[in-house]
């Protein structure tokens, strides 16, 4: 609305005019309406400019607090992966270095265990506001926070467990005892029943197995009287062993001692073979009560010599998924829980923790075998059950030393009483020569002038039979030893000694071993499976070969005396965090 001031006039009344004009046009300019949409429409702008500014503000703050999430998800994911090599704090900061928001992180927190890891963290980002400010608002905080978690739902154990004969010194075997024992306690009360599957592998010059399981494999039969197997140096290069691959079965023999069970009533086998026979000798497989697993420990015995390598070898062999098809059949015969059909699990899935607990009080030792040429087939040496003797067959009378004049015969020996024969004693006749005096003439008073000796030979049936032995039964019941010291007395004794004796049987001596040890452990390791290594009282050698396979020189352990239990219950410690789930 616009005014116009009249124009002025000369007088003395013109100020009244003027006057009166302005309140008349004041009164008027109260009274219009013209022009207050624009006020309002003003006051509206700015209102909707303040809440638009707002959005604004808010937009940016999710944004930044979107990208801030995203990160600390990727980080503590990567953190948390159990094959993540690198510290989890680390890795959780390196990522929010490399997205340039290092200053934002305020806390990292890790839990972890054997076989898990959690990883948490928070982190706060403070956005200056543009429009916000005008309502008193200068700036927002964007918070977030993640957390990860990666854990394995079951978990499978070897423990290997040296009994050879120096565990019997210094209470050795009844600390072990009482240790293992502890452990097999410690994990049953923190694991769900079937999560947990426990192997013992006792091992001295050799690891004995039940029949039951070695059937399962593709092994020689020479013998059955034991249940071991010879392993080559390159089956120590993979924790696999081919279920359809020959496997070279260990003789039932004693290379240490001078004995024969044959003459005992009922008879014996030999008295200390590498490969024992005894039900408490032999590995148990895959098993979960702990009270089968603690009578089994609390029946170990210890003798023989040290084997580390074929300990581990089996130890090993019991958490590879190629051992599936003989876990199935054993299930199929009830000697092993269906909750381990599974079992063991492939490497690759992560499903399990596969744990070694690999203890030993010495180093490696002899490991003895039969030759080849005295394993399979029938031996040189014939059996009279009957009449408990022995034969020994030396091949063809080609010199004719019985002057029969037949060069073409077979040629035997009877050792119970140093004499050459044509066949075993039990399968022929012989000629027996008998010697009587007669009376040649009389006095008159019916005495004997004069005696004469008369010779009378007589053919004589030999009682029993004669059955050839094999290699196998041979050694089973006969050793080394004492066979080539009563049925070859014949020979030369140094060529006896020789020939069946020292060229009957060989070792892997020690130091093949320890190669053969380390090559198992690397490939164990290799297939993520944890190592915890005792040396128990344990001579420096084989400590060595110990912390070279342990998965790490804290998964090593190196105790006297009660320490072992320490270190059983050090180990258990490691794996009871877990809280496995179906």
């Amino acid at each position: 609305m616009r005014f116009k001031l009249p124009k002025q006039r000369l007088g003395g009344n013109e100020p009244v005019r003027q006057a009166r004009w302005l309140g008349r046009h004041a009164r008027h300019f109260a009274r219009s309406e013209d022009g207050s949409l624009i006020v309002f429409a003003v006051y509206v702008f700015l209102i909707i400019l303040m809440f638009g500014g707002i959005g604004i503000d808010l937009m940016r703050f999710e944004r930044d607090r979107a990208n801030l999430q995203y990160t600390m998800d990727r980080a503590v994911l990567a953190a948390a992966d159990l094959d993540q090599t690198l510290d989890p704090e680390t890795v959780v900061r390196d990522y929010l270095a490399k997205a340039g928001m290092s200053d934002f992180l305020t806390s990292v927190t890790v839990d972890e265990g054997l076989s898990y890891r959690t990883v948490s963290a928070s982190a706060s980002s403070t956005i200056a506001t543009q429009f916000m400010h005008m309502t008193g608002v200068d700036t927002l905080t964007a918070p977030a926070a993640s957390t990860a978690e990666e854990r394995i739902d079951g978990v499978e154990i070897s423990l290997v467990l040296d009994v050879s004969g120096s565990m019997n010194s210094n209470s050795r075997l009844t600390n072990l005892k009482a240790a293992a024992r502890d452990f097999v306690d410690t994990m049953a009360d923190n694991t769900k029943d079937g999560d947990m599957s426990i192997s013992i592998v006792p091992y001295a010059t050799q690891v004995s197995t039940p029949a039951a399981f070695l059937s399962k494999f593709n092994v020689t039969q020479e013998q059955t009287y034991s249940n071991c197997v010879n392993f080559e140096s390159s089956d120590f290069d993979t924790t696999a062993i081919d279920t359809s691959a020959e496997l070279k079965r260990t003789m039932h023999f004693d290379p240490w001692h001078t004995y024969d069970g044959r003459s005992y009533d009922p008879k014996r086998l030999v008295s200390r073979p590498v490969c024992e026979d005894a039900e408490a000798r032999e590995m148990v497989v895959l098993q979960k009560d702990r009270e089968t697993l603690k009578t089994f420990i609390s029946n170990l015995s210890a003798q023989g010599n040290t084997s580390i390598d074929i300990g581990m070898k089996w130890g090993a062999a019991l958490l590879d998924p190629s051992l599936n098809p003989v876990v199935t059949g054993l299930i199929g015969e009830g000697t092993v829980s269906p909750d381990f059909s599974a079992r063991p699990e492939a490497f690759a899935s992560g499903a399990t923790l596969k744990v070694i607990v690999l203890m030993t009080d010495g180093q490696n030792t002899s490991q003895y075998y039969v030759e080849d040429e005295f394993r399979a087939g029938d031996s040189t040496v014939w059996w009279n059950d009957q009449e408990e003797k022995y034969s020994v067959y030396f091949g063809l009378d080609s010199f004719d030393e019985d002057r029969d004049g037949i060069t073409d015969e077979p040629r035997f020996f009877w050792p119970w009483n140093d004499s050459w024969n044509d066949h075993a004693y039990g399968n022929g006749t012989y000629e027996e020569t008998h010697y009587e005096k007669e009376c040649e003439s009389y006095k008159r008073n019916g005495r004997c002038r004069r005696y004469t000796t008369v010779e009378t030979t007589i053919t004589v049936s030999e009682p029993g039979s004669a059955e050839i032995l094999t290699y196998g039964e041979l050694w089973a019941r006969t050793s080394l030893a004492w066979n080539a010291k009563n049925n070859y007395p014949w020979s030369m004794a140094s060529q006896a000694w020789n020939d069946w004796y020292y060229g009957a049987f060989n070792d892997v001596n020690s130091t093949t071993k320890d190669t053969r040890t380390k090559a198992i452990c690397d490939a164990a390791k290799a297939e993520g499976i944890i190592v915890f290594t005792i040396g128990f009282e344990a001579p420096w050698s084989g400590l060595e070969v110990l912390k070279d396979c342990a998965s790490s020189s804290s998964h090593f352990f190196d105790v006297e005396g009660l320490e072992i239990s320490d270190a059983f219950a050090s180990i258990a410690s490691s794996i009871r965090k877990l809280r496995l789930t179906q």
